[in-house]
C-alpha cells in the first residue's frame, strides 16, 4: 500500500500548518479565515472544503499535533504502574512535545479564546489523562501535584526557550539569555527536572495491567 499522501490530505495539513503559524503569531481571535486563505494562496471556498470554521481548524490542529500524547497515553494504559513505567511515560511525553512546541505556544498564547472551546477541552482531557497515569493508583493530593508539576516543567521549558529567543534586529528582553540552549539541551534539562519531581510519587496501591 502506498504511503504517499493524497492532494486533499496534503492541503489539509498545509492549512493546519499555516493556521497554527498565524494563530500563534497574532492570536486566534485576530486571525480570519480570509487571512489563512490568502497566506495559502487559495480561495475561501477552497478553504471551506476542508474546514468550515476556525473552530474546525483548531480541532484539526489538536488532533494532528497531540498525536504523541495519545500514543503515550495508550502505552501507559497497557502497563502496570511502577516508578520505571512513570519515568518512561515522562520521557515519551517529552519526546513528543519537543516536536510539538508550536502547539504548546499556540495554547499558551490563546488561552482565553480556547478555554471554553471543544478543542481546548479535548487537550485538557489529554493532559489530565497523562497526569493520572503518572501519579498512579491511590495517589495522594501531593503525589497528584507532583505529577502535574512534572509534566508542566516540560511545557515550561519550551515556553522559556521561546521567550529567550531573540530574532535578529530585536531588542533583548529583560532577563533573556544571550546564549540560549538548543532545543535538545532544553528538553534534556526539562526531563531531568521532571523525573526529579516525579521521583517522590510512590502510590500505596498497586494497579494491574498487561
Amino acid at each position: 500500500m502506498s504511503t504517499t499522501q493524497s492532494p486533499r490530505s496534503d492541503t489539509r495539513a498545509r492549512i493546519i500548518e499555516v493556521a497554527l503559524e498565524l494563530f500563534a503569531a497574532q492570536g486566534y481571535e485576530k486571525t480570519s479565515l480570509r487571512e489563512i486563505a490568502d497566506r495559502l494562496g487559495v480561495t475561501k471556498a477552497a478553504l471551506y472544503y476542508h474546514f468550515k470554521t476556525k473552530d474546525d481548524i483548531v480541532h484539526g490542529i489538536v488532533e494532528s499535533m497531540a498525536a504523541p500524547i495519545d500514543e503515550a497515553i495508550s502505552w501507559g494504559r497497557d502497563r502496570t504502574w511502577s516508578p520505571q513505567m512513570r519515568d518512561e511515560l515522562v520521557r515519551r511525553f517529552a519526546a513528543g512535545m519537543a516536536d510539538r512546541a508550536p502547539l504548546l505556544r499556540f495554547f499558551h498564547e490563546n488561552q482565553p479564546a480556547l478555554r471554553d472551546s471543544a478543542a481546548g477541552s479535548e487537550f485538557k482531557d489529554r493532559m489530565l489523562a497523562m497526569i493520572g497515569l503518572i501519579q498512579g493508583p491511590g495517589a495522594t493530593f501531593r503525589e497528584r501535584l507532583r505529577a502535574t508539576v512534572a509534566l508542566f516543567s516540560i511545557n515550561s521549558a519550551l515556553f522559556l526557550l521561546k521567550q529567550d529567543h531573540v530574532e535578529p534586529g530585536e531588542d533583548c528582553p529583560a532577563g533573556a539569555r544571550t546564549e540560549q540552549p538548543s532545543l535538545a539541551e532544553a528538553m534534556q534539562a526539562a526531563v531531568e527536572l521532571a523525573l526529579e519531581i516525579a521521583s517522590g510519587i510512590e502510590p500505596a496501591a498497586a494497579g494491574t495491567g498487561a
